[in-house]
């Protein structure tokens, strides 16, 4: 392992690790506060604390299982299309809010928060068991544990600071965006099943880049289009409940 810190490809996928996960964080961190929010402020810290604890122990184990089941054919094609997928999201606006229940009791609390970190986590272990896919063979898993140890701390304490940043600089959103999509175009030519096709039939795919590159711009401008046409459509329907409004009659 020692050795393996000298390969430039061990710290782009621990960087890669440690941005995607904070990157997709920011919502079960907003889940964390919600979940605790009606607790006493002692307790609100040892919901928070253990809840955290609990939820990242969990990822890490089912992160550990993503990055075996990447290893079979096929998977990695499967892997790539919801990352491509899961980038997209990151760009579209969300039009619900998280509904989190506030509990008064701790052990309630954490439950909750362990539980919804479940539920919206399928994101997270993708991403990151695919951003481990960067490194060596060898050090996929330390690399894994490692950057997941190091995101605790920031995802923890940083989150809303993280929040307030996406909200401010948008192009975090994007570049995060784009990186799901890159990471997805380079697992998908290696998967299993294509990889031995891309190397005699269209090896540019892997080794000009051209795989990560359109995964990227693929992610980035769908993301931007759904965006805008959300966009387009929510004044119109706001316009349509108005004129409904309007026209009833009166009682």
């Amino acid at each position: 392992m020692l050795e393996a810190l000298s390969d430039f490809a061990v710290w782009k996928a621990l960087g890669a690790i440690i941005w995607v996960n904070l990157l997709l964080s920011g919502d079960n961190a907003v889940v964390i506060a919600l979940a605790a929010r009606s607790l006493p402020a002692r307790q609100q810290t040892l919901a928070v604390f253990w809840g955290s604890a609990a939820a990242i122990i969990m990822r890490v184990i089912l992160t550990v299982f993503a990055v075996a089941l990447l290893q079979l054919p096929w998977l990695k094609l499967v892997g790539g299309l919801l990352l491509l997928w899961i980038g997209v999201k990151l760009l579209v606006p969300e039009s619900d809010e998280e509904d989190v229940d506030a509990s008064d009791n701790l052990l309630q609390a954490v439950k909750t928060i362990l539980i919804a970190d479940l539920v919206m986590s399928l994101d997270n272990v993708i991403a990151v068991a695919a951003a481990a896919e960067q490194g060596p063979p060898a050090t996929k898993i330390p690399l894994l544990i490692i950057g997941l140890a190091l995101s605790i701390p920031i995802v923890i304490f940083g989150s809303t600071l993280m929040l307030h940043l996406m909200e401010r600089y948008p192009i975090i959103i994007t570049l995060g965006a784009a990186l799901l999509g890159w990471i997805a175009g380079e697992i998908m030519v290696t998967d299993p099943a294509a990889v031995d096709w891309v190397k005699a039939n269209a090896a540019w795919l892997h080794d000009w880049q051209v795989a990560p590159g359109v995964g990227a711009a693929f992610v980035v401008a769908l993301g931007k289009w759904i965006a805008r046409k959300k966009d387009r459509e929510r004044p119109e329907a706001a316009n349509a409940a108005a004129t409904v409004e309007v026209e009833r009659p009166n009682s």
